[in-house]
């Protein structure tokens, strides 16, 4: 794996979605981004992986553990202190406290509304997952493209193709999934 450059911290929300965290997982494995996640934020992906997808608790905690072992290097510590300084809604200061702990560029968050601009420092910007994966498209699109092509082949229970992983994808991201589908050649089809 290549340490990328721009560091992300990823908030619960967009670790749900099981496709757009695979998509964020492959571009931190390309080296696009540096993902960054503490404990607390794990958790919760957890206990909402079964309350809001259905998962068992088995599975959620087999898909946590695995991202913990696929991206040691992700888990922030120390962050604790600043908590309390953090000025945004109190159950998402220690994901803030995180992102300014580990000198993060941007914070991929669904939850918009809880990270505004008069609450991160000027250096630090929050973003939906769709606009943030259409900004790492638009910086390097012939690798997102392989990376979700990879992604594609690599589901195989059941396998899907590459259109079937982007219908997927455009529950969660639909301008990203439509940017996308706009840059497979035009021969591109799917039986």
């Amino acid at each position: 794996m290549i340490h990328a450059p721009f560091p992300v911290v990823l908030d619960a929300n967009v670790l749900i979605p099981l496709t757009v965290c695979d998509t964020l997982l492959s571009a931190a494995h390309e080296g696009l981004i540096q993902i960054h996640w503490t404990e607390l934020i794990l958790e919760e992906t957890r206990r909402n992986l079964v309350s809001a997808l259905g998962l068992s608790e088995q599975k959620a905690a087999r898909r946590v553990a695995a991202m913990k072992a696929a991206f040691p290097e992700a888990m922030v510590t120390g962050h604790e202190g600043l908590i309390p300084s953090m000025t945004n809604s109190e159950k998402d200061r220690h994901v803030l406290a995180a992102a300014v702990h580990v000198g993060a560029q941007t914070l991929v968050t669904s939850n918009l509304r809880d990270f505004g601009k008069k609450h991160l420092p000027t250096t630090l910007q929050a973003q939906g997952p769709d606009t943030f994966l259409q900004h790492l498209l638009s910086q390097a699109p012939e690798v997102v493209l392989e990376m979700l092509r990879a992604q594609a082949e690599a589901l195989r229970n059941p396998p899907i193709s590459l259109m079937r992983l982007l219908d997927g994808l455009a529950r969660s991201v639909p301008v990203f999934a439509g940017e996308v589908r706009a840059l497979l050649p035009p021969a591109f089809t799917e039986p």
